[in-house]
């Protein structure tokens, strides 16, 4: 019985917890395929974008290398100019329950890319990259933000704590 009385108790808690550290390992993964995109551009010196496409709630991530050296476009992807490097994938695949998203209730707006107006998170051979953010949303309402800097593409992870209205390490 007491056994019982434990686990009704602490279930939820474990529940919100596990939701938790996957949301922030989802945002550190984003960051992570940040990294990479901007190794290979200076690695093979072409611009390298992830692409992000919506996709029902959430959005897909793919990542693209620049085929005729005017950096990574929409138009040039269409054309089939700028090159696939790694399928897209959706971080609620790998990740059950995280997002591409904004809260409503945080009044961040609705928008969760915003790289300047475009879906292209772009990194050139210099190292640097479009500045932006990329806010993903746990399930238990986690909200994160993958920060890039743009003069040197430093990327951060960001967790929103409600109890203070202010952005801090996860």
């Amino acid at each position: 019985m007491i056994v019982a009385i434990v686990s009704a108790t602490t279930l939820p808690q474990v529940l919100v917890g596990r939701d938790r550290a996957r949301a922030i390992a989802a945002a550190k993964y984003l960051a992570q395929q940040c990294g990479i995109a901007r190794f290979q551009a200076v690695g093979k010196g072409r611009y390298v974008a992830l692409r992000f496409t919506p996709a029902g709630g959430d959005h897909v991530a793919e990542m693209f290398i620049d085929g005729n050296r005017n950096g990574v476009r929409t138009t040039d992807i269409t054309a089939g100019i700028d090159m696939p490097l790694r399928t897209g994938t959706a971080l609620s695949s790998d990740y059950p329950g995280t997002r591409i998203a904004i809260d409503p209730s945080l009044g961040l707006g609705l928008d969760p890319i915003r790289l300047g107006g475009g879906m292209l998170l772009s990194f050139s051979p210099s190292g640097t990259a479009t500045a932006g953010t990329v806010y993903v949303l746990g399930r238990d309402g986690t909200q994160l933000a993958v920060r890039v800097l743009g003069a040197t593409a430093r990327t951060r992870v960001l967790r929103y704590e409600r109890t203070t209205s202010s952005w801090e390490q996860p």
